[in-house]
């Protein structure tokens, strides 16, 4: 036998989405086919939810147009008329990211002057306060 795909037409209710993608927990809940977002996670990762077709277990899986859901042996299309508004996870190699504009111009401070001499801060306090660490052990006195 040849690996063949059956067609087969169903009876699909149709979710309007406002964006796409949008995560495949979020159109069970706009579907009213769970009562909550806690419960549509918990469908999903147990195995109860298919998506085109094939079992999904990502709670936060993309859902595009198109896309048919499966669960509960009822189907959910996915409809949205706007355009994908996923902004690219990373540049491409070699890119530099560019650096974000100042808004506004500010006037900063001069640094304060210093007379020199610069305050210990709290670990060097500490390791002072510790004192020196034992040569055989290499561990350092403890007091309570």
């Amino acid at each position: 036998m040849t690996d063949q795909e059956n067609e087969y037409e169903v009876e699909a209710l149709g979710v309007e989405v406002s964006c796409q993608p949008i995560e495949l927990y979020k159109v069970l809940k706009i579907a009213n086919a769970v009562s909550g977002g806690g419960e549509a996670k918990f469908a999903i990762a147990e195995g109860y939810v298919a998506v085109n077709g094939e079992l999904e277990q990502r709670k936060r899986r993309k859902v595009y147009d198109g896309d048919v859901i499966e669960f509960n042996n009822e189907f959910y299309l996915v409809l949205c008329d706007q355009p994908v508004t996923e902004v690219p996870a990373q540049a491409p190699a070699g890119a530099k990211a560019a650096k974000p504009a100042k808004s506004s111009p500010k006037q900063s401070k001069p640094p304060a002057k210093s007379s020199g001499k610069k305050k210990p801060s709290a670990q060097q306090k500490k390791k002072k306060a510790s004192g020196p660490a034992d040569q055989a052990t290499g561990r350092k006195p403890i007091s309570f």
